[in-house]
């Protein structure tokens, strides 16, 4: 069975997003030392300008490679949100099971699917599906920045809105954290979104049939998310997203498709062969400082997704 997505037509301009309190004053105005740091947070033409503290280290053994012809991709991966997906990739990633396969299906302003052995949509490695995990439970040692709020179901006016803010570099949808007071397990239910740079699953109508193929978002995609289980991020090389051929093999037999030429964990690389990112801290003070940058005229925020977490090489 073909391992496709049912595209519906949801409208993006239905996200209205407004300013909420956040779990850590986030976005608040009265966040002194943000408003300090602020005046060295600055764009420049190489990028952001932060101090060297307000930056982690992406750590390799949680950092995927896609070479591509477009140049190199690299998905931070998210064993505390997806476990099962994350060891399901780094497994078929150890058996170099991804190398030369094909972006069999790509559609424009959606995204990039690949990992099927066939090139068709068809094919699945030689593993069994796996689990769904369109969901996870977070508590206090998952810390949220929260942006803005958004609405549950843009299909929906009536579901009201959720809190929405960042997990290091993943986009998220969240249950307030204070509700975790009431529940057997001291936690709350939390979903990625899927922006652009999320890496995401693919599977059939089977909640539980997601095995090798995955695709990564070339933008936007909100009638996906909690629908489709999120496993990783973009962090660098986003740009090589859209660069990725347009086309589906299943829709016409001339199609020629960009591959993935080679897929490796960072950590069982050389140090010569690895890229030293470095990923702005979502809950640092200068993280909370460029999220100004996003506010509107009203006081209230653009979407989520608009938001690009800022990255740099190593000094």
């Amino acid at each position: 069975m073909i391992k496709i997505f049912l595209i519906t037509a949801v409208s993006i301009a239905a996200l209205t997003s407004v300013a909420c309190a956040a779990e850590s004053s986030e976005t608040s105005p009265q966040n002194d030392v943000a408003n300090k740091i602020e005046k060295i947070v600055t764009t420049s033409s190489s990028g952001i300008v932060a101090p060297d503290n307000a930056w982690r280290d992406l750590d390799p053994e949680n950092a995927l490679y896609i070479d591509t012809d477009h140049g190199r991709m690299i998905v931070e991966l998210y064993p505390e949100v997806a476990p099962i997906h994350v060891e399901r990739i780094k497994t078929l990633t150890r058996e170099s099971f991804y190398d030369l396969i094909n972006f069999h299906r790509v559609i424009e302003d959606f995204m990039n699917q690949t990992g099927d052995p066939k090139g068709d949509g068809t094919g699945d490695s030689h593993l069994p599906d796996i689990e769904a995990e369109f969901s996870f439970r977070r508590g206090d040692d998952l810390p949220v920045t929260l942006f803005s709020m958004r609405p549950k179901d843009l299909r929906n006016p009536k579901a009201g809105n959720i809190d929405v803010g960042f997990y290091k570099a993943l986009p998220l949808a969240t249950e307030p954290i204070g509700q975790s007071i009431l529940t057997k397990d001291g936690k709350v239910k939390a979903y990625g979104l899927h922006c652009k740079g999320v890496t995401s699953m693919a599977r059939t109508s089977d909640p539980n049939s997601a095995n090798s193929q995955f695709f990564l978002m070339r933008a936007i995609a909100p009638h996906l998310d909690a629908e489709y289980s999120i496993w990783g991020s973009t962090v660098y090389g986003r740009e090589n997203l859209t660069k990725i051929k347009v086309g589906s093999k299943s829709d016409d037999d001339n199609f020629v498709p960009d591959q993935m030429k080679r897929v490796r964990i960072a950590a069982d690389l050389p140090e010569s062969d690895r890229v030293n990112v470095q990923i702005m801290k979502t809950d640092s003070p200068a993280f909370k400082a460029y999220l100004k940058k996003y506010k509107n005229a009203d006081g209230t925020y653009k979407d989520i997704c608009d938001v690009e977490i800022p990255t740099r090489l190593k000094p």
